[in-house]
C-alpha cells in the first residue's frame, strides 16, 4: 500500500510516498526547512505544501519531535512550546496520523532495517537537533520514551551529545564520539539492550564516528534506513489506522 509520510524535525520536514509492503520511497522526498518560529499553524501550512506536491489526497502519517498521546501533543522541546495540547487531527485533518518521530523511525528499522527480527531489549537513538529514542522488547514498542532528556553531567543528553551541539560547538568527531559513547553507555547501564541502533541525519556519516564508540559487548550499529525511517514509519502508521474499523 502506498502511503504518504512526513517527518517534521527541529530544523526541516521532510515527506515522500512510501510502499509500505517494502518499506522503501516510492518517489524523491521533499525536504522544506521547518518555519521559524516552529508555530503549529506555520508547520501545518509546511506540511500542506508538501501534501500538495506529491498530490496526494489519502490517509496521511505524521511524525513530531515530542510526546503524543491519543493524538495530541504533550510536550514540545525542540519547536515551539504552542505546541503542547494541540490535537494533530485538527491540524493535519482526519485522515492524519501523528505519532512521536522517534518512535516511527524505530517502528521502521525494526522492521526493515537494522533491528529486523531482534529479540530482547532494542534501543534506537536518533541524533539530530536533539536526541529522539524508542525502546522496544521483543519486538513491542514502549512509547514516548524520550531518553535523549536523560541527565548526563547536569546538562540533559541531547544539550551535550546531539548532532546540533556537535555543529555549534564546532567539536570534531573524536570530541563528539566521546560524548555519544558516554552517554550510549549510560542508557546500556540502564537498559542492559541487545541492540542499540544509532539513526538521524548524522547515521549517514557513521562511519566518522561509531568506529570510536565501544560499549563492550553490545552492539552499535547505524540505522540502515538512514534519515528516511522516520518517514516510512509515518506511513506505516497512516496505513494501521486506515485499518482500524
Amino acid at each position: 500500500m502506498e502511503v504518504l509520510g512526513i517527518d517534521i524535525g527541529g530544523s526541516g520536514i521532510k515527506g515522500a510516498t512510501v510502499d509500505t509492503l517494502t518499506g522503501t520511497l516510492t518517489r524523491e522526498r521533499l525536504r522544506v526547512p521547518t518555519p521559524r518560529p516552529s508555530s503549529p499553524g506555520a508547520v501545518a501550512a509546511a506540511v500542506q505544501a508538501i501534501v500538495d506536491h506529491f498530490s496526494w489526497t489519502g490517509p496521511i502519517g505524521v511524525t513530531f519531535p515530542g510526546v503524543v498521546l491519543d493524538g495530541v501533543i504533550r510536550t514540545a522541546a525542540n519547536v515551539d512550546k504552542s505546541w503542547i495540547g494541540v490535537k494533530g487531527a485538527d491540524l493535519f485533518g482526519d485522515q492524519s496520523v501523528v505519532l512521536n518521530d522517534a518512535d516511527a523511525a524505530g517502528v521502521a528499522e525494526m522492521t526493515f532495517g537494522a533491528g529486523r527480527g531482534r529479540p530482547g531489549v532494542v534501543l534506537m537513538l536518533t541524533f539530530g537537533t536533539g536526541i529522539g529514542s524508542a525502546l522496544f522488547v521483543d519486538g513491542h514498542l514502549v512509547p514516548n520514551t524520550e531518553f535523549g532528556h536523560i541527565e548526563i553531567r547536569g546538562k540533559e543528553a541531547e544539550h551535550r551529545a546531539s548532532d546540533r551541539v556537535r555543529e555549534e560547538e564546532d567539536l570534531d568527531w573524536d570530541e563528539w564520539a566521546e560524548r555519544v559513547e558516554e552517554y550510549l553507555a549510560h542508557m546500556r547501564d540502564l537498559l542492559s539492550p541487545t541492540l542499540i541502533v544509532v539513526g538521524g541525519g548524522v547515521s549517514k556519516k557513521a562511519e566518522k564516528f561509531l568506529p570510536h564508540v565501544h560499549l563492550g559487548d553490545t552492539p552499535v550499529v547505524p540505522a540502515e534506513l538512514r534519515n528516511e525511517a522516520g518517514i516510512i514509519g509515518a506511513a506505516m502508521a497512516a496505513v494501521g489506522a486506515a485499518r482500524l474499523p
